[in-house]
């Protein structure tokens, strides 16, 4: 391990004067105290390094350990129902040894070595395995199987596999003769740098929806698996209460939840609430299949730019083992808000409000690790990012919003006066988009038939039509207006109540399946339909408005219960019965 001197301190930021034998993005050792840092520049004669713990008391002088391995994550059983902090770090163990508080320098495995695993090996001595293999598994919780693969760079000849039976994360499982001639050991974990993206054999093309039992997302804004997803909006406005309802609800095998940056009471609301939470798929606690990285505001910024990174390996790791992963980040503001800080004491040339000029490629970086891909050993997994980006001021124009939605094909704005109306999810259809509709339409038309995507179509085009009516309607009131058009208003309002208000604590409307969302459209283009064809006779609205049925069919979210969908032949029955009167005149 080579020794050098800290030169300066400024912050976070360390430098080293001299021959340092240091490389870029190598992980150190700072002070006497150990603290976990990173290379992120060189020069002829200064080395800078990233600290990601508080450096208060370090002073030049103090020796800097090298250690010869970039900044990486352990992988390995034991994972799932953890908390981290933003460099992999287990919060539950650092709070048995330092109290309430996070201590500096604590050298605490991020993975529990003393804990048996009930192992079940896979290959035995002769066989050859290829990058990625899976050699072994165990079961890690209710809900998730743990594959042990070779890592994506090894290969070689198995001469040594040990029996099934129970054991521990540093004990010997295989050895493999590698085609250099090294035996090499291998045990229940493995480590990966998590600036380097792990390999797959080829990305496939997001042609299968993330199902979140949310109607305006899966009928108007779909979102793939292996896609990214931006959800933008003010304080107050419910993105982090609608990342918890998608990873409540979605239909990936395991989330990641990263909070970086939030604020310590919501991160702690966070994971009081998830370990609460009953899995609606086991009926068991939803933290069997979760991981959790805690980096909270007051925890040092540049963990807080590691944080993300920790997340999106993890998932990568498990993405590997065939498992399809969503992964929350809340949020990539105040990541990018780390990266000004940290650029502003590099003393780097600011771009747009301060931020780095590469903020736009760290971007990239992140969500380009999302993707549906064919994995090593042959199977298929997915990473679905979605990434909360908190504007100040609610301002979309702003860099991070801008630039986030270069490299993300789903926009989901969160509306400010939506949310303060108590309508939820407080996504505003006008300002939202997804261009995920065409790569899924095929899976739309073999799973529910030509109708549903015709169905979002004609929705989309009456909610528009009512944006641009509204505008009439603020100078000169809706008297004024002829019947075709107060129908689009009614219609519309039946839409915004009825089918994308949605309320995350009735049994029955806190997550709906397709096939209800479909028929629930069907149902509201049925009723226009059939007023438009009234209206067409000269006979006012006034007189549908009167039957109520505009009020009946807000209410049918809460009155067909999910597993009686038959009732909705009985609600189209009872239009028509209402309605007939009116169409014979």
């Amino acid at each position: 391990m080579n020794i050098s001197q800290i030169y300066g301190i400024n912050g976070p930021v360390v430098t080293v004067k001299g021959e340092a034998a240091l490389q870029m993005l190598e992980m150190v050792y700072v002070g006497e105290e150990k603290l976990v840092g990173e290379v992120i520049g060189l020069s002829e004669d200064l080395t800078t390094i990233q600290v990601y713990e508080e450096t208060v008391g370090l002073a030049p002088g103090q020796p800097v350990f090298a250690t010869g391995e970039p900044l990486h994550v352990t992988l390995g059983p034991g994972l799932i129902s953890n908390i981290f902090d933003g460099i992999e770090r287990p919060l539950n163990m650092l709070e048995k040894r330092s109290g309430a508080f996070i201590g500096r320098g604590f050298q605490v495995s991020p993975l529990d070595t003393e804990r048996q695993w009930e192992v079940q090996v896979r290959v035995k001595a002769g066989d050859t395995l290829s990058p990625g293999a899976i050699y072994a598994q165990c079961r890690e919780s209710s809900a998730i199987l743990h594959k042990i693969m070779l890592p994506p760079d090894w290969e070689g000849e198995v001469v040594f596999a040990a029996p099934e039976g129970a054991y521990t994360l540093l004990e010997k499982i295989l050895e493999l003769k590698r085609p250099d001639g090294t035996i090499e050991t291998l045990t229940l974990c493995q480590k990966w740098p998590i600036r380097t993206p792990r390999p797959a054999a080829r990305r496939l093309p997001p042609e299968r929806p993330l199902l979140t039992g949310q109607r305006v997302i899966d009928s108007l804004f779909p979102l793939a698996k292996g896609g990214a997803a931006a959800i933008p909006g003010g304080f107050g406005t419910g993105k982090t209460m609608t990342q918890h309802q998608l990873a409540k609800w979605c239909d990936a095998d395991i989330i990641i939840y990263v909070g970086c940056g939030e604020r310590g009471n919501e991160m702690t609301q966070a994971l009081l609430e998830f370990g609460e939470l009953t899995d609606p798929r086991s009926g068991k606690p939803l933290t069997d299949r979760t991981i959790f990285i805690a980096n909270t505001s007051n925890m040092p910024v540049a963990a807080r730019e590691a944080s993300i990174y920790t997340g999106i390996t993890l998932a990568e790791y498990y993405r590997d083992m065939g498992y399809h992963i969503a992964l929350m980040a809340d949020s990539t503001s105040r990541w990018a808000e780390a990266l000004r800080e940290i650029s502003g004491r590099l003393e780097e040339m600011p771009a747009d409000e301060g931020f780095p000029a590469y903020l736009p490629s760290r971007l990239a970086e992140f969500y380009e690790r999302a993707g549906y891909v064919r994995t090593l050993n042959g199977g298929e997994g997915s990473i679905t990012v979605i990434g909360a980006v908190s504007p100040q001021g609610a301002d979309f124009s702003e860099p991070v919003t801008q630039n986030t939605k270069r490299f993300t094909r789903c926009f989901w704005a969160l509306d400010k006066a939506l949310a303060y109306a108590r309508h939820y999810p407080a996504i505003q259809w006008m300002d939202s988009y997804s261009e995920y509709v065409l790569p899924l339409s095929e899976w739309y038309q073999k799973e529910l038939g030509p109708d549903f995507l015709r169905y979002r179509d004609e929705l989309s085009a009456i909610l528009l039509a009512e944006n641009k009516l509204m505008e009439i309607v603020r100078l000169i009131g809706a008297d004024v207006l002829p019947d075709d058009q107060k129908l689009v208003l009614e219609i519309a309002r039946v839409i915004r109540v009825g089918f994308l208000q949605q309320n995350a604590f009735h049994a029955d409307d806190t997550y709906v399946p397709l096939e209800k969302q479909l028929k629930m459209m069907g149902l509201i283009l049925h009723l226009n339909e059939a007023c438009r064809a009234i209206i067409a006779k000269q006979i006012p609205v006034s007189q549908i408005i009167q039957l109520g049925l505009f009020d009946k069919l807000v209410k049918m979210k809460y009155e067909i219960p999910n597993n009686k969908l038959d009732l909705f032949e009985v609600y189209r029955a009872e239009i028509d019965q209402a309605l007939a009167p009116l169409i014979r005149q």
